[in-house]
């Protein structure tokens, strides 16, 4: 779980942590965090902690820009499954099911390594 702001952002991630995440990690800042920023810092942490796999929420509660994920992907060169309402991981691959308009798509990415 990572988090990106001020020090209150700290009882999110406790929350988190009592709900099973297993590590929680704060990025403190109280600089305004456009999408581009946020992205940066995010791939900075993907960079150091080295994960298989990013879950990132759809809409922010400040701007609802929906940039953050798809920017993500794009410094980090993963692929990407936007509007997820299923995920399968199976070995070296995810199965995202997706929203989409005219109902559900499911697209097959590559994990960085086997789950």
């Amino acid at each position: 779980m990572v988090s990106l702001g001020v020090k209150q952002c700290e009882e999110t991630l406790r929350t988190a942590l009592a709900m099973g995440a297993d590590r929680a990690i704060l990025v403190e800042t109280d600089a305004e965090l456009q999408p581009l920023a946020v992205a940066k810092l995010l791939k900075a942490v993907a960079d150091k902690e080295q994960p298989q796999l990013m879950i990132l929420g759809k809409q922010a509660i400040d701007d609802d820009a929906n940039q953050t994920g798809q920017m993500v992907a794009a410094l980090l060169g993963w692929g990407q499954g936007t509007f997820a309402s299923k995920v399968d991981i199976a070995g070296e691959t995810v199965d995202v099911t997706r929203e989409i308009d005219g109902g559900l798509e499911t697209v097959k990415l590559r994990l960085l390594k086997p789950w």
